[in-house]
């Protein structure tokens, strides 16, 4: 069975990077051909796809948060890493990381969600 955990601050200040880390267990952050993934759903609104990181170690970002995002990866720890820099108030969300068995999809495994509030 595989689980992923999210971990990370609940709370960042404006302008600060965000930083979040998914721990996965029951299964290799490195096995063909999974797809490991951030979304997020901020409060009354749906839910919005941040990028992933691939079996391979490619990368793939949402354009409209490229130029914010990073997501790494610790093989050793079977992590992966969100990183969203100059944080504001918008940003606010509970954030996910999930895996894809493929590039279209659909998730199968989910972490629970953590919170994410930027407010100073």
């Amino acid at each position: 069975q595989v689980q992923l955990q999210e971990s990370g601050p609940g709370l960042v200040k404006p302008s600060q990077t965000l930083s979040l880390t998914c721990t996965v267990s029951g299964g290799s952050i490195t096995t063909n051909y999974y797809y490991w993934t951030w979304i997020r759903q901020p409060p009354g609104k749906g839910l919005e796809w941040i990028g992933y990181r691939a079996y391979s170690g490619s990368t793939y970002y949402s354009p409209s948060l490229k130029s914010r995002t990073s997501i790494s990866r610790d093989t050793s720890k079977n992590q992966f890493t969100l990183q969203l820099s100059s944080v504001t108030p918008e940003d606010t969300a509970v954030y996910y990381c999930a895996r894809a068995p493929g590039l279209a999809g659909p998730y199968d495994y989910w972490g629970q969600g953590t919170q994410v509030t930027v407010s100073s």
